[in-house]
């Protein structure tokens, strides 16, 4: 139509000639969004933590052997693995969100299954379910929070995708061993209150702003890989050991500590089981955080020092049979935990354009989680031939093996 012809169109037009315009997504505002990751991220690793003090209860309730009790432990792990391996790259083909979603409502299923378990092989089938969600969300979180950071707190940005597994680990534990000791029903109150916070993170998540642009190859990037960029391998390569001791201690105190609390030292406390078994991890978050200021490599190798001296006081503790000495050693070696993860983090990131980190991340909490899960599992089964106090001595001489040999690998590629 001309513009003459227009300007003889009665003044209320039809319907079909003023339609709006799509109205843009709501979003929440950047730093919310941020903040809102980090926890819901956080909030993953809490639940998973929260297992740890009511696995003896279950022990306990259910009259199972502690091979099995370290089997539930650790079947977290194998399920997280086996996401990790599948999906562990997908958010960089299909964005962040929609695999978040999805996760968060894996997830939010798991803690009904826990809430509703009659045995142990329902335990042990929520822990694989929330391995699954945790594996398939831990890479694209990792990389939503540091891409959802304000320009000016990126290095936050990386440093809270360090930390929130550990602090979530810890906390999870620490708030389970409260309910556990002050409640009548702690598998009722701790499952259905993270069923809720699930809830909130699958909202927040669906009203934060996508990080990353979609693009082909989702479907083959389902068959299992490990995805390292080239410019990083050197550093992921120096890395694995640094990830094997670290992460073998938080197993050690994760998986096996009510065991030996109970059964080295006879006592008998849920809010004991999970205070001691937030020491490691909730240090590390702070040692995350606080030695952020240090540069990635001196934070990486004082991570690696101090799991190592952590893990020589524990072991003296258990061979002393002197419970204060264990917490200083989880203390020390959580201190370790958090530094040698975040520094490590901190130093590979840069080397990787963004479409590339969830693929990275993966890489990285595969090794993670092979070192969590996998050495429990195997300590939980030498516990009968060998018994707990030799098990765990054998394990912590595993970790300063590891230990060393990453503080090893750190200096040589330091030096190049």
């Amino acid at each position: 139509m001309s513009a003459a012809g227009a300007t003889c169109e009665p003044a209320m037009a039809s319907p079909l000639t003023t339609a709006d315009p799509p109205r843009a997504r709501r979003t929440l505002p950047p730093t919310a969004a941020f903040a809102g990751a980090s926890l819901a991220f956080a909030a993953l690793y809490l639940a998973a933590g929260a297992p740890t003090p009511l696995l003896v209860v279950f022990e306990r309730q259910w009259g199972f052997p502690s091979s099995v009790l370290t089997i539930a432990f650790a079947a977290y792990a194998l399920g997280l693995l086996g996401a990790l391996l599948v999906v562990g790259s997908l958010s960089d083909y299909l964005g962040r969100r929609p695999v978040l979603v999805v996760s968060l409502l894996v997830e939010l299923a798991a803690m009904v299954m826990f809430v509703f378990a009659p045995d142990i092989g329902w335990v042990i089938a929520a822990r694989i379910v929330q391995g699954i969600a945790t594996g398939a969300a831990s890479s694209a979180f990792t990389a939503s929070v540091v891409e959802l950071a304000p320009e000016r707190h990126k290095k936050l940005g990386t440093i809270v995708g360090g930390i929130a597994p550990a602090g979530g680990l810890g906390l999870g534990a620490l708030l389970t061993g409260a309910a556990v000791q002050f409640t009548r029903d702690a598998n009722l109150v701790v499952f259905a209150t993270l069923a809720a916070v699930m809830v909130l993170g699958t909202a927040v998540t669906v009203f934060s702003t996508e990080t990353a642009t979609p693009r082909p190859g989702a479907g083959r990037s389902l068959i299992p890989q490990v995805s390292v960029p080239k410019v990083a391998r050197r550093e992921f390569a120096a890395a694995v050991p640094v990830h094997i001791g670290s992460w073998m201690l938080a197993g050690l105190f994760m998986g096996l500590v009510p065991t030996i609390i109970r059964d080295i030292f006879h006592l008998d406390s849920g809010l004991l089981n999970g205070a001691t078994a937030f020491l490691e991890p909730g240090a590390a978050a702070l040692a995350g955080f606080w030695l952020g200021r240090l540069t990635p490599r001196h934070t990486t190798l004082v991570g690696g020092v101090t799991v190592l001296a952590g893990t020589a006081v524990i072991v003296g503790g258990v061979a002393a049979g002197v419970l204060p000495l264990v917490w200083v050693g989880g203390i020390v070696g959580g201190v370790g935990f958090g530094a040698s993860f975040s520094g490590a983090l901190r130093t590979i990131t840069p080397l990787v354009e963004p479409h590339h980190r969830a693929g990275l991340f993966a890489a990285i909490f595969l090794v993670a989680y092979l070192a969590f899960g996998i050495p429990t599992i195997i300590a939980g089964l030498l516990v009968a031939p060998i018994g707990l106090g030799s098990t765990v001595l054998g394990y912590g001489a595993v970790i300063i093996v590891a230990a060393a040999a990453g503080l090893l690998a750190q200096t040589r590629v330091a030096a190049r």
